[in-house]
C-alpha cells in the first residue's frame, strides 16, 4: 500500500479486559496482588543472588536472569493493565505502544530460550558433577545469556519493525489490555502475510526449537536419575522435575497457542485470557518452582549413595 494513504496515527486506545464494573474490582484486586508478588519475588530472588556469595554459581546465575526475563515482561504489561482497569484514559502514544511491544517480545523471547540453558545447565550437575564447575565456566555462562538475550532482542526487533510500519486507515481501538501483534494485525488496512509469515517461520523456530531442546535435556537428566543409587533421591528428583517440566509445558503451551492457532479460530477474548495467563499468572507461579527445581537438580547426582 502506498505510505501516503497512510493516516497520520500518533496514538492507540486499548479497550481492556472488560467494562463490567462489578468484574473490574475482582480483576483488579486479584491481579494487583499477583503483580506485586511477581514484583517482589523476582526483586527479592535477583538481590538474595547477587548479595549471596554462596549463590555465585552458574545454576544461581541462570536463575537471576529468568527472574529478571520475568520482571521486565511482566512490568512492560502489568502496570498500564491496572491503570487501565478504572482509568478513563486508556490511550497509549504510537511509539509508547511498540516500545511495550517490543519489550515483551524480547523477555518473553528470551525466556523460552533460557528454559533450554537452564535445562542444559541441570544435566550437567546431575550427569558430570566432578566437573561441572570446569564445564560451565563463568566465561560460557556470560555468552550463554548474552546469545539469549541478542536471539530475544533480534527477534523483537523484527516483529517489532514489521508490525508498526503497517497503515493504520481506521480505527485505532485495540481490543486488548496491551500491544500486542493479533489485535494490532486487525487494525491495520496493509497486506500483513509478510507479518504472518514472520510469526510462523522466526518466532516459530524459536518456540519448537526450544521445546526440542528441553524434551532432550530432560530425555538426558531421566536417564541420569536412573543412575542415582538411593530410592529416595530417585523420587526427589523425578518428582522436581515432574513439575518443573509441568511449569514449562504451561508456559510454552500458552504462547503457542497465542501466536500458532489457525486464523479462523482467533477469538479476541480467548486472546486476553490467555495474555493475561503468561504475561502475569505463569510468571509469578513459576517462580517458586524454579527456585526448588535449580536446588534439587545441584543435590540430587548420580554419585549419591
Amino acid at each position: 500500500m502506498d505510505r501516503g494513504n497512510c493516516s497520520s496515527l500518533t496514538e492507540f486506545i486499548l479497550v481492556g479486559i472488560t467494562n463490567n464494573p462489578r468484574m473490574k474490582v475482582t480483576l483488579f484486586i486479584l491481579f494487583l496482588h499477583i503483580y506485586v508478588n511477581n514484583l517482589l519475588g523476582n526483586l527479592g530472588m535477583i538481590i538474595l543472588i547477587r548479595m549471596d556469595f554462596q549463590l555465585h554459581i552458574p545454576m544461581y546465575f541462570f536463575l537471576s536472569h529468568r527472574s529478571f526475563c520475568d520482571l521486565c515482561y511482566s512490568t512492560a504489561v502489568g502496570p498500564k493493565m491496572l491503570v487501565d482497569i478504572f482509568g478513563k484514559d486508556k490511550s497509549i502514544p504510537f511509539f509508547g505502544c511498540a516500545l511495550q511491544f517490543f519489550i515483551a517480545c524480547t523477555f518473553v523471547d528470551s525466556e523460552c530460550i533460557l528454559l533450554v540453558v537452564m535445562a542444559l545447565d541441570c544435566y550437567k550437575a546431575i550427569s558430570r558433577p566432578l566437573l561441572y564447575t570446569a564445564h560451565m565456566s563463568s566465561r560460557l555462562c556470560s555468552l550463554l545469556v548474552a546469545g539469549v538475550y541478542l536471539v530475544g532482542l533480534a527477534d523483537a526487533l523484527i516483529h517489532t519493525t514489521l508490525t508498526f510500519r503497517l497503515c493504520f486507515c481506521g480505527s485505532n481501538e485495540i481490543d486488548h489490555f496491551f500491544c500486542d501483534i493479533p489485535p494490532i494485525l486487525l487494525l491495520s488496512c496493509s497486506e500483513t502475510q509478510i507479518n504472518e509469515l514472520a510469526i510462523f517461520t522466526i518466532f516459530g523456530f524459536i518456540e519448537l526449537s526450544t521445546i526440542l531442546g528441553v524434551l532432550v535435556s530432560y530425555s538426558y537428566i531421566i536417564l541420569s536419575i536412573l543412575k542415582i543409587h538411593s530410592a529416595e533421591g530417585r523420587f526427589k528428583a523425578f518428582s522436581t522435575c515432574t513439575s518443573h517440566l509441568t511449569a514449562v509445558a504451561i508456559f510454552q503451551g500458552t504462547v503457542l497457542f497465542m501466536y500458532f492457532r489457525p486464523s479462523t479460530s482467533y477469538s479476541l477474548e480467548q486472546d486476553k485470557m490467555t495474555s493475561l495467563f503468561y504475561t502475569l499468572a505463569i510468571s509469578s507461579a513459576t517462580d517458586a518452582d524454579s527456585s526448588v527445581f535449580r536446588l534439587d537438580c545441584h543435590t540430587s547426582s548420580p554419585l549419591d549413595p
